[in-house]
This record gives structure tokens, sequence and C-alpha cells, in this order.
């Protein structure tokens, strides 16, 4: 039977799979307004297309974080004081990328839309790299001392490894965002949004191979979480050959199911290979935060849980609710609202 250090654990991750996958396909729009769109008038039917989920899909992280504060209190503590800097640099981004949501069409000149129009495309772009950077960062390794501080410098927090992991997110969602957008436009530039995203179907494999082949050698997870990794990236490679394969046949919901697998698959296995460590600790393993020193007292940990039990079926639903109406097409001639 799980323990609820374990059942927090589990839903932490199920937070970011959401989030990932939900917000993945946003920040994929976003970053795709900077280059497939050739007229303002595209670039509106791209940001409409979001419209309606984008706020919602970044709730997700919020309680994700607010998940980690409540359960796991010196894994929060430990996290967000460390990766400070980048943390506040992704929530200015998602700030500035939210604004720009609301304020690109109280303007008619080009300077105003320019401006803009590149926060939008920044503020897509920068948080899943400096996600990636971190979660990467997570399974390499980090400077945690025996009072669960981190000391990391610079080049702790950046290095060859974590770009890669970065990169690879970014391009990740940016093809899993070309593909919501065959879902959500018609015409040319739906057909741009798919000829795009099967042409990055190649960096991105190359991507994933290299971090796969980094993590081997880098990480130890593969020590600790042979077995189910390896059946991780069997089935990730069964996902993302179908996912080649939908986008050729112009099955575009499934091919979007299979980058959603692929992402989903991606932050499973960053739980995996952790756990039960939830940080590890490149000075010595015994200062590693787990699921047991870095958790909240087993009362809180109760209570917490059946609030969540509760109110967690409502905002489901809710979610549920605004996919179903909102899942029309867009296409130029309608009312635009950005």
């Amino acid at each position: 039977m799980l323990s609820l250090n374990e059942l927090w654990f589990i839903l932490v991750a199920v937070l970011f799979i959401g989030f990932f996958f939900l917000e993945g396909f946003d920040f994929g729009v976003g970053m795709s307004t900077r280059f497939l769109a050739k007229n303002d008038m595209e670039r509106r039917v791209l940001i409409n297309s979001i419209g309606p989920f984008w706020d919602a899909n970044e709730v997700w992280l919020l309680t994700a974080g607010g998940a980690m504060f409540a359960a796991f209190p010196n894994w929060y503590a430990t996290l967000f004081s460390g990766y400070y800097t980048p943390l506040v640099v992704l929530l200015l981004a998602l700030i500035g990328r939210g604004v720009a949501f609301e304020f690109r069409g109280k303007g008619e000149s080009e300077r105003w839309k320019n401006t803009w129009d590149l926060a939008i495309f920044l503020g897509s772009l920068l948080p899943p790299f400096l996600l990636g950077v971190v979660f990467s960062g997570l399974l390499k390794g980090l400077p945690i001392d025996s009072d669960m501080e981190m000391r990391a410098g610079l080049f702790d927090m950046v290095n060859l490894y974590t770009l890669i992991g970065g990169i690879t997110v970014v391009v990740l969602c940016l093809v899993h965002g070309l593909l919501f957008t065959t879902l959500r436009t018609t015409g040319s530039l739906q057909e741009r949004a798919r000829k795009l995203a099967h042409k990055l179907l190649i960096p991105l494999a190359a991507l994933f191979v290299i971090f796969g082949v980094m993590t081997y050698f880098q990480t130890d997870v593969f020590e600790v979480r042979a077995l189910p990794l390896t059946l991780i990236a069997v089935v990730g490679l069964g996902a993302f050959l179908l996912a080649g394969r939908f986008i050729s046949k112009q099955r575009d919901g499934w091919a979007f199911g299979m980058t959603g697998t692929l992402i989903a698959l991606s932050i499973s296995s960053v739980f995996i290979g952790l756990f039960p460590r939830v940080m590890i600790s490149s000075i010595s393993e015994a200062y590693s935060l787990t699921i047991h020193n870095a958790a909240s007292g087993p009362y809180s940990l109760k209570i917490m849980t059946i609030v969540a039990l509760t109110l967690l079926p409502f905002v489901l639903g809710y979610q549920i609710w605004s996919y179903f109406v909102f899942h029309k097409r867009i296409n130029e001639k309608e009312h635009l609202e950005y």
C-alpha cells in the first residue's frame, strides 16, 4: 500500500506531467508565432487558438509548486532558493507572455504589436528551456550540503548536459504546439504547421538520443531504475515512430496524442529516476533529499490528501469542459480577439 509520502510524490509528478502536456502546446504555439505565421492575421489566429486555454494550463505549474510547498517543504525550499535566479526569469517570462496576450490587440501600430509579439515568443521559449535545465540538473545532481542548502555555482546549473536537456524540452514543446495548431486551424496555416512538425522530428530524435546517452553516463538513474527506464525508452520510441507516421497520414489528433505521450514519458522518467530521492546531492548521497526527509508531518499530509481528493474532480471537470466548449477550429474569417 502506498504511503502518503509516496502518494504526494506521485501527485507532484502527475501535476508536472499535466503542466508540460497542456502548457507544452501553448509554448509551442507561442514560439511558432515568430516564424510560422506569414502575416498579422495568421499570428492572431495562432494566438486565438490557445486563447481559451493558456491561463488555465499555467495553473498546473502553480498547483505543482503549491503541492511541493505543502507536502515537501524542504524540497521546495532547497529547489527554489538554489534556482532562485532562473526561476525568477521563468516567472517574469510567463508574466510578460500573459500581459502580451492581453495587450497585443489594444494598439494598431506595428511597433506596438512587434513588441508584444517578441514578449510572446520569449515568454514561450524561456520557460520550457529553463524548466528543462532545472529538471536535468535534478537528475545530474547538485551540491547540496548537510543542512539541505544548495550551494550551486553557474556551471553546476548550466552545463552541456542541462543545456541539451533544455533544448530538447523546447523542441519537443514546439512540435507538440505545431500539432495542436493542425487541430485548431485550417488551410495553408494548418498545412505549414504539419510540414514543419514533420521536419522537426529528425532533430528531436537526435536530441533525445544525445540526452539519453549523456544521462546513462553522467547520472546514476539507469543504475537504480534500469528496468522501468528501459521500458519507457522502448515505449517512447514506439510513440515517436507513430507520431511520424500519423503526421504523414494527416491523422493530426493521433499525432498530437503521440507527442503528448512522449512528454508524459519524459517527465515520468525524471521522477522514476529520482525516486525515492527528490534532489540528488553531488557532495554525498547521504545529503540527498528524499520523500522522507523532505516531507511534511503525517497529519499535514493526511489533511492535504482529503482536501486534494475532494477538490480535484471539480478542477479536472472544469478544464475538460472548457476544452469541449472551445474545440472548434479557428480561421481568418472569424472575429479574432487578440
